[in-house]
């Protein structure tokens, strides 16, 4: 089903039960699967590919080159996955660095306005509220929420099952598990609410709320609070995984693990 206002190039794919509606751009080299919707005035350029039943709204620009001073070009990529919602005047940009790619995993709600910069990567069940902006390289892990207006650095990592309040300045990696915000970038305590609501036993909660006060409310050393937390927490799988991520964080650069 394509608008008669919408224009579809030669040599771009288009998957069954693909909607286009009017006004929308597919350029030559996009890939749309089966069931894919773009509401109009959508624009989806080349080295795109979008998976199954994913909705774009009103403006979103998809695929567009990276706003990077080292891009010559070269032919770089966007992939996305399935079943995610992309809402209005959403930008996505394609990688910079010649076979590199932008990646956008499934079932992710991206709010309107927000940005994603060349080289980043979204993982699964992401909520991002409107206005958010993603630096280039940021990663954003499964099940985390940005809050409105925030602004994330470049090399940035946002954890599972992170919460990053609205208006915040992230200027380094947001652990897993943990509420975090603010001008200062705080971490306040454990995203209890979002622990709960995917079934984290009461035990992995405590575990993880002695872990944050240890880290971030004590006047321990980062490497302190992570020797007591290795010597006398019990070892769930999620306290393994903040005491990973924040291992990384030490050996990164300005509390950037993902850094090179």
């Amino acid at each position: 089903m394509i608008h008669p206002a919408a224009v579809v190039e030669p040599g771009a794919e288009l998957g069954a039960d693909v909607q286009i509606g009017p006004f929308c751009h597919v350029k030559s080299g996009a890939v749309i699967g089966e069931g894919t919707v773009l509401d109009s005035h959508v624009t989806i350029f080349g080295n795109t590919t979008i998976g199954r039943r994913n909705r774009i709204a009103q403006g979103a620009v998809i695929g567009g080159d990276p706003q990077d001073a080292k891009f010559s070009g070269e032919p770089t990529y966007l992939y996305i996955g399935d079943d995610n919602t992309i809402r209005e005047y959403v930008t996505l940009h394609r990688a910079t660095g010649e076979g590199n790619a932008t990646t956008i995993g499934d079932r992710n709600y991206i709010m309107a306005f927000v940005h994603l910069g060349h080289n980043g990567r979204i993982m699964n069940d992401v909520t991002i509220a409107n206005g958010v902006g993603l630096s280039g390289h940021v990663t954003v892990e499964d099940r985390a929420v940005i809050g409105g207006l925030t602004g994330v650095h470049q090399f940035a990592r946002i954890g599972r099952l992170a919460m990053v309040g609205g208006m915040s300045k992230i200027v380094m990696d947001c652990p897993p598990f943990m509420i975090s915000g603010g001008i200062d970038q705080q971490v306040y305590d454990i995203n209890a609410v979002g622990l709960r609501r995917i079934g984290i036993a009461l035990e992995v909660r405590t575990a993880l709320h002695r872990a944050c006060k240890l880290l971030f409310k004590s006047s321990l050393t980062r490497g302190e609070a992570l020797e007591i937390i290795s010597g006398e927490l019990q070892m769930h799988p999620e306290v393994q995984e903040l005491i990973a991520f924040m291992e990384r964080m030490r050996q990164g650069k300005n509390g950037r693990g993902d850094q090179r």
